[in-house]
């Protein structure tokens, strides 16, 4: 029965009981060691203290630099859209439906990997020389957008 459940022998000790005299194991310093900031009342470890040591992030050498204002494009080749028929429009939305980049909010280059013989609209927001080259041979055109990653506002190349 429910009522009559104990746990399995062994399985539970109680717990310990610190600065309880020198019979105890835990007596005089309660497990703290001699002295130190670790001995003392209200001390907290952080979890990147190394003991007074140089830490790691200032033992590690700086190089480089990071752009904050660097815009991240997600990549597709133009042999990809192959897929697409005549006259479609290919957007962040379509090329996202397609599983050809994961998001569709964020910003799309087109890069000229590969071949296409179908005339496409692309509404991206970068493209290479020799993507649009393709794309325009093929009868197609390349829309670039700008302003927002969304697509609000765009021009024609």
């Amino acid at each position: 029965m429910l009522d009559q459940l104990s746990p399995a022998p062994g399985s539970r000790s109680p717990r310990k009981r610190r600065g309880r005299g020198i019979g105890s194991g835990l007596g005089k310093t309660s497990g703290r060691g001699q002295k130190g900031a670790g001995a003392r009342a209200g001390f907290k470890r952080r979890t990147w203290f190394e003991g007074g040591q140089m830490s790691l992030a200032r033992r590690l050498p700086k190089r480089g630099f990071t752009n904050i204002f660097s815009t991240s494009h997600q990549v597709v080749n133009v042999g990809a859209l192959k897929r697409f028929g005549a006259n479609d429009v290919v957007d962040g939305a379509s090329l996202a439906a397609d599983g050809l980049v994961p998001h569709a909010d964020r910003p799309v280059k087109l890069l000229g990997e590969g071949e296409i013989s179908v005339a496409i609209v692309a509404r991206v927001h970068a493209v290479s020389a020799s993507a649009a080259q393709k794309i325009e041979a093929a009868g197609g055109r390349v829309e670039i957008i700008t302003g927002s990653a969304t697509g609000a506002a765009s021009e024609a190349q």
